[in-house]
């Protein structure tokens, strides 16, 4: 349940709107927003009844009314907005991929460690019902040994070569935006990887469209990922042991339903779990769990393990060519 933190948002974009949305339809305090000008902070506040509307970013990030910073900017940005709020004293939920690389996630992470501040990747997916009932089953040893995770994350996205998505100097590409999923999940049931292979092609801007990974993990378990921006796949994802699998219906990064088959093709647990919302409050309840407790991280993604995943983005990005302009 909320422990009450005062939430600021910097950056008024669509995944700022559905995290406020879901802020305020669950309880929780939207303090003040912070954007690069006073129109677009006063928007954003009237549209989610923010009490403060900041025109910059220093200014959120200063405000002693706000505990917690939540930056919903574009990737290329969340190392410089995190480090403005880490340095005046706020905790900070990032929104994935955490950063461009993984240089810039450990800059973070070491930055919130000296400062005692708690940061953590929002991959709002890691604490929804559905994954939380997953981790007890593979726990529970009903998979027998999970040998195979297959997921995809495709869509069809703009394809205007000015829009975000398609734009290297913002990051763009199917991998940060949409392959950090798949990603995160494989390592999230597996463990991180200990052999990376990629592949890729490229759009008509060089950000990758498609890419296709292959993780090997410890004992010779694989992960088998697929990303796309163009095209409007299942986006479903599985889980294999020995003993039976889990099918996770579409979307299954979403709050979604899934299925237990045993080794004999029988269902033994549907889960339907309804979700308030878009589901982005379970992130926000965890990371208010973390900061009453005392803790300095969530044990469902440690700031390490959201560090590591980028590195494991970095050798996809080496394999298939793809370097953002400043890198």
């Amino acid at each position: 349940m909320p422990q009450g933190l005062r939430w600021g948002i910097l950056g008024t974009g669509g995944i700022a709107a559905s995290f406020a949305a879901d802020l305020l339809a669950n309880g929780l305090q939207l303090t003040a927003v912070g954007s690069r000008s006073q129109v677009s902070a006063d928007e954003f506040a009237g549209r989610f009844g923010s009490p403060t509307a900041h025109a910059s970013y220093e200014a959120l990030a200063s405000d002693p009314d706000v505990d917690v910073v939540y930056v919903a900017t574009p990737h290329p940005f969340h190392e410089q907005n995190a480090l403005l709020a880490i340095r005046s004293g706020k905790h900070v939920l990032v929104e994935k991929s955490f950063t461009v690389n993984e240089r810039e996630a450990q800059a973070i992470a070491d930055a919130a460690a000296a400062a005692g501040v708690v940061v953590l990747e929002a991959m709002w997916t890691r604490f929804l019902p559905h994954m939380v009932r997953i981790r007890e089953i593979i726990a529970a040893g009903t998979l027998g040994d999970v040998r195979t995770v297959i997921a995809d994350h495709t869509q069809k996205l703009p394809s205007d070569p000015a829009h975000r998505i398609n734009a290297p100097e913002l990051g763009g590409g199917a991998l940060l935006d949409l392959g950090i999923y798949p990603v995160s999940f494989a390592v999230d049931v597996l463990g991180l990887p200990t052999r990376v292979i990629a592949t890729s092609s490229p759009t008509e801007t060089g950000v990758d469209r498609q890419t296709a990974i292959v993780l090997e993990h410890d004992g010779g378990r694989q992960s088998v990922l697929h990303t796309a921006l163009d095209t409007a796949g299942p986006t479903a994802a599985s889980v294999l042991g020995t003993e039976g699998r889990i099918d996770i219906d579409r979307i299954w990064y979403a709050p979604t339903t899934f299925r237990v088959i045993d080794s004999q093709q029988n269902v033994i647990e549907e889960f339907d779990h309804p979700v308030v919302s878009r589901g982005m409050q379970y992130q926000a309840w965890e990371f208010e769990r973390v900061v009453a407790s005392g803790e300095h991280e969530s044990p469902l993604l440690p700031v390490a393990e959201s560090v590591a995943i980028m590195g494991v983005l970095d050798e996809v990005r080496r394999q298939i060519g793809l370097v953002y302009p400043g890198e």
